[in-house]
């Protein structure tokens, strides 16, 4: 494992999402994070942040080379800075809601989504993800997951020791409070950061979505809640802070036994 950066930047990038419209939504980021005039580390989107949440129409779908993979490339050039976010991909005549985090116009790693929501379903449109991922970004260990699979703690536990899981979602008003609460639920279990980034805005189906993409530390304290906001909030997590929590509370060893 690299040398850790000390402080590590995270841009959460809130904003309503067209409904199967790429060229909208691939715009309206582009125009979002060109607003951001300081140094970052990582920029984090939505889930499924070219087309919104419609899972029935594989036509949507793009191949690893696709025009929204190029877009995450050429942002994560001129902004300097890894960029991550989940969307349709097929591979092997299969379907799969991915996460793909791209650095320096390179794909670092992906994680395909394990929990697929039969609620509506996505389950029967897309094939689910076997893996877990933990990759190193900077020194930090990064645990991708997406939406649906927050609701499964045993899927979420942090026997790998990351330092911070991401969570992209779609996640409705009407289920908010499930969001905010499992989100501190994930970081004081797995003593680790969680951030959160969700969408705002109505949906395809009529679903409203009011944000609260969030950011919470080790103890389920509060670093960042968007709430309705349109735009961008900028996190700086620190690591110092993380290894002396769990020097002292050194209840992730008791897990591992």
């Amino acid at each position: 494992m690299s040398e850790q950066q000390n402080e590590i930047s995270i841009a959460l990038v809130q904003t309503d999402l067209a409904w199967k419209d790429k060229v909208a939504n691939l715009n309206r980021i582009r125009q979002l994070v060109m607003t951001i005039k300081e140094p970052i580390d990582m920029i984090v989107l939505p889930e499924l942040f070219n087309t919104a949440f419609c899972v029935d129409d594989s036509s949507l779908a793009e191949n690893m080379h696709g025009e929204s993979i190029s877009f995450l490339k050429e942002i994560s050039k001129q902004q300097n800075c890894a960029i991550c976010g989940s969307l349709l991909i097929h591979e092997s005549e299969k379907v799969y809601n991915r996460f793909v985090f791209v650095v320096d116009g390179e794909i670092l790693f992906t994680y395909d989504k394990h929990y697929l929501f039969s609620l509506v379903k996505e389950n029967q449109f897309l094939q689910a993800g076997a893996q877990k991922v933990t990759h190193e970004y900077k020194g930090w260990k990064i645990q991708p997951f997406i939406c649906y699979d927050l609701r499964f703690p045993a899927w979420c536990q942090n026997n790998e020791l990351a330092d911070i899981q991401i969570y992209v979602a779609s996640w409705p008003t009407k289920r908010i409070y499930h969001w905010q609460t499992l989100l501190r639920a994930r970081a004081i279990e797995n003593q680790c950061y969680t951030v959160g980034v969700n969408r705002i805005g109505k949906d395809g189906y009529g679903n409203a979505h009011n944000g609260h993409s969030c950011v919470f530390d080790f103890t389920g304290n509060t670093c960042c809640d968007m709430i309705e906001k349109n735009g961008i909030e900028i996190v700086k997590l620190s690591a110092t802070a993380l290894t002396e929590h769990k020097e002292r509370y050194p209840f992730w060893k008791d897990r591992l036994k």
